[in-house]
This record gives structure tokens, sequence and C-alpha cells, in this order.
């Protein structure tokens, strides 16, 4: 779960086991119109649907209603048959055999639309097709048909659970993602014990990969992007029996990376040299979090807090939410988030919330009214009309929990 959609496609193509955040595109020109309604103003040809699933469920997250037309626009994405393409230009355009079709924007599609509710038929249908292309061993890989990778398999276990779902019994030829997740997972007794892999390399062996790790840990737990904080525990590491042995053992290997690198994880692109990745920090802090690690998902919180501003900024309006989504896991603030308010720079990504919008809408009309003397009877007035319908006010959206 990254800001690195471009990566990603190319992990299709190549299957390659890792990818970093990509670095964000120059600003468009003008002859580069992209949807109004679309959060970020780089070219979503990779991660529109991502990014956008991403932005609205933090939104939600933190209380906050997104703009109608962003959530239609998101909706509108999907194929007759429930499946998301990484991005179409043309919605009204039918998908056909060319659209390349994404389980990572359907399953990031179902959790967010999910959460904001009023989009059950968009929902049921993007479940339907994501069973409809499960693998054998009970995975997904990127594409459908793909070979199964864990960071697939577990966003796509978030939105089988967002959607009401219980994964266990989402089975194909008798097997569940757990059981794809269970054959990811490295047995305890190496150097990378109780690590997730991204897939099997050509030789069919088991390589340690933090990212995968993170969403491994998430998709054992049976968890989505959002989520609260565990029952504290311990992690050692036992052969894994059980996808919450497997998480407790993935979060001990995260626990010890984050720790051996000053709390943060690192990136290691062929050629390059190791920098911080705070993508695949916050995705960690939030694996820990769920997992009940606590402690280590609060100490790389506080680095996230003092060093992510700058990655925040250039990456876009996926990164914020990986860092709310951080936040929240761990009880901090995201609107004090190192002295960063994260949710007004991701609603700045995009269109004005529905709440900011209302907002200023008062405000303005304050304004207009002419004296202060009148401007404060019309606060009243509007507190009197509150207080009498407020039982109809707070009766609305009810904010979905990941189970």
């Amino acid at each position: 779960m990254n800001v690195r959609r471009s990566a990603a496609v190319l992990a299709a193509v190549a299957v390659i086991g890792a990818a970093t955040p990509a670095a964000a595109d120059p600003s468009p020109s003008p002859s580069q119109a992209f949807p109004s309604a679309l959060y970020g103003g780089t070219d979503p040809k990779y991660d529109g649907v991502w990014r956008q699933s991403l932005a609205l469920l933090a939104q939600d997250t933190v209380g906050v209603k997104p703009a109608g037309k962003s959530v239609e626009w998101l909706a509108r994405q999907s194929c007759e048959d429930g499946s998301f393409a990484a991005y179409r230009p043309d919605p009204t355009a039918a998908c056909d055999a060319k659209t390349m079709l994404d389980t990572n924007a359907t399953a990031a599609a179902v959790q967010a639309l999910t959460a904001l509710g009023g989009h059950d038929d968009v929902t049921g249908k993007a479940v339907g097709w994501l069973k409809s292309v499960q693998n054998k061993d009970g995975g997904w890989g990127y594409s459908p048909g793909g070979a199964s990778d864990t960071n697939s398999t577990s966003v796509v276990v978030g939105a089988l659970a967002a959607a009401g779902e219980k994964p266990d019994q989402v089975v194909k030829d008798g097997k569940s993602p757990y059981d794809a997740l269970l054959k990811l997972a490295l047995p305890c007794g190496g150097d990378d014990d109780g690590a997730f892999a991204f897939q099997p390399d050509k030789k069919g062996g088991l390589v340690a990969n933090a990212d995968a790790t993170a969403a491994g840990v998430l998709g054992s737990l049976g968890k989505g992007m959002v989520v609260e904080p565990g029952k504290k525990s311990e992690a050692t590491c036992e052969k894994a029996a059980t996808p919450q042995q497997a998480a407790a053992n993935g979060a001990g290997y995260l626990t010890a990376a984050l720790t051996e690198d000053g709390g943060h994880l690192m990136s290691a692109l062929a050629g390059a040299e190791p920098q911080p990745d705070y993508g695949n920090t916050a995705d960690a802090v939030v694996a820990l979090a769920a997992q009940g690690a606590t402690a280590q998902a609060e100490k790389s919180v506080r680095w996230l807090e003092k060093n992510s501003a700058e990655w925040a900024a250039q990456s876009g309006p996926a990164a914020y939410a990986q860092l709310i989504f951080a936040a929240h896991a761990t009880g901090t603030n995201p609107r004090d988030f190192g002295g960063a308010d994260l949710v007004k720079q991701l609603s700045a990504t995009g269109p004005a919330p529905q709440t900011a919008e209302k907002t200023k809408a008062a405000d303005e009309e304050k304004e207009d009214s002419g004296s202060d003397f009148f401007g404060v009877w019309w606060y009243v007035g509007v507190c009197l009309v509150a207080g009498i319908g407020i039982g109809f006010l707070f009766t609305g959206r009810k904010k979905k929990q990941q189970p």
C-alpha cells in the first residue's frame, strides 16, 4: 500500500519484488487537462483510482466529508463487471480487452466507497469481480491471472473485510487468501525470520521484503488500511500455523528492521544509495499498531512527524493519506502532525470537502449581514434552529470502522 502505482504496474509486467515511492511528476501543462474532481496534479495514468481512494478514505477517517463530485468520479471509474483500472480517462467508454484491470485499484476503491456509503451497487460488483479472479492458491496478483503476491492479496483482504465478507470463506479450489499469505511468509530461524516475501523468486525462494511484510501483517489480521490499535503483544517468532501467528512474526521482523535503521525503513533500489522510505515506514506503523506492537509504532510515527513533510509534499494525496492512517492508528493528531495539518494539506490537493464548503458559505453569509449586532442575532437564530433539528442533523452518515 504505497504511492508507487507506476512501479506497481511495472511489477505486474516484470514481476519485480518491491518498489519505492515515485517522485512527483512536474505540474501538468495547460494541455494536460486532468479531471477537476481528481486529487493530485500529476498524471493519473498509473495511480488515479488508487490515490483518489486513499484520499477519500483518509478524509472519511478524520470526519471530513469529501466533495460529492470526487466520490462520484471514483464510483464512475468502475467497469461494467465491477472491476477498476488504474485510471480511465473516459469513464463513459466501455471497458474492453485492452483495459488494464487492476486488483489493487479495485480493492482500494471498495474500501473507500464502502466507508463513504451510498455505492453498494458499485462495491457489490467490485467484490464479485475480485472473487472471480481469485487464484487457485487463494491469493491475487496485481493483474487478474497474475501470480499471487503479498501486497495484492492483502489489499483485497482489506476490501473483502470492509465489504462485510469473511476472507477465510472466500476460497478457490479450497484455498483462502490466508493460505496464500502463509505460503509467502518466511519461516523462523533465519536472518529474516517472520518476514513476508512479495512473491517467490525464479527458484521458488522467499526473499524478505519490508513493504510486503507491512501489507502481509494487515492482510493476515484481516484488516484494511484504517485500523485501531490492537491489544499489546510481544512479538516472538514461532511456526506460522495460523495467519495470526504469521502477523505476529511479521511484526517482529518490522520492529527489528525499524530499530536497526533508527525508527524508519530504508529503500534499497539497485544501483542507488539507500534512503529513508517514508511510505513503507508509514505502512509499517499501521501494521504494528494493528498487531499490538504499539511501542515501536509510536516511536516510528514520531520519526515521521519530524521527517516526512518534504516527501509528502512531493508525493501528493496518497502520501498525506498514508500519514493520516499512521496517525490514526497510533492516536496521533493528524491536524498537528509535527506542526503540520495533514488534513488541510490533503484537502488542498483536490476539491474542497463538503464540510469546508459549508463553513465557507456560513462565513460569507455572516460577513454579508451588514452589522455586528445583526450578526450576533443571526448566529443565535442558527443555534436555535440547530437545537430544534439536532436529532436530524446527527442521524446522517455513520463512519464505518474496520473489523
